[in-house]
């Protein structure tokens, strides 16, 4: 479990792809002291298991459906990425409780920049879209965001100079994908009021 709050960018080394696998070999600074074998690590937005570490440099067996279903399947040397420790009991949840289970590839659709003031229009799904809603949270690449505007395909999210500076979403411009995570409280509710996309859960009659 973590928290959203991406704690520095890291640089990806190499990429080992196989049939059906690829091994990110990543450069991270503070994520990589102490990190070691079996480890969680969020990787902007996906979370990924430590396979091993020498220095500085850690990496992460991805399998197929990770491959295709998240922007890792398009990482290659020198991509940089969010990385982000797994939750510890006693810390303090300073953005939402996130999975690290990306739920689908999005597009960014515009970047508004203005002074002191950066908007980014991300494209929805219409099986995602009922979990976006204003002022609720969403992940983007890892980074736990504040919604803004929502409209009938897209919604808005606006960034400070620190998380511009912190993360990649101050690289992001039209046509990005990037990786979606929606809350996971919001699921649950949806789930216990019949909305669930899940076959086996009980629907309720009007």
């Amino acid at each position: 479990m973590f928290s959203g709050i991406a704690e520095e960018t890291g640089v990806v080394e190499k990429v080992a792809r196989q049939e059906n696998l690829s091994t990110l070999f990543i450069r991270g600074g503070k994520t990589a002291t102490g990190a070691k074998a079996g480890d969680s690590i969020c990787v902007s937005g996906v979370c990924l298991t430590v396979t091993r570490r020498q220095s500085k440099v850690f990496s992460f067996d991805i399998m197929k459906e990770t491959l295709e279903k998240t922007t890792l399947g398009s990482v290659g040397s020198g991509s940089r990425v969010n990385l982000e420790r797994a939750l510890k009991v006693s810390d303090r949840i300073s953005g939402h409780f996130v999975s690290g289970h990306v739920d689908h590839m999005e597009t960014v659709r515009a970047v508004i920049t203005l002074p002191n003031y950066v908007e980014i229009q991300v494209t929805t799904q219409q099986d995602l879209a009922k979990y976006i809603v204003p002022k609720g949270s969403v992940c983007i690449d890892g980074v736990s965001l504040t919604v803004g505007a929502v409209r009938r395909n897209f919604f808005s999210v606006y960034l400070i100079p620190f998380t511009l500076e912190v993360t990649t979403l101050g690289l992001l411009k039209k046509g990005d994908r990037v990786n979606i995570e929606t809350d996971i409280l919001a699921k649950y509710v949806l789930a216990r009021d019949g909305q669930s996309d899940n076959p086996y859960i009980y629907k309720k009659r009007g």
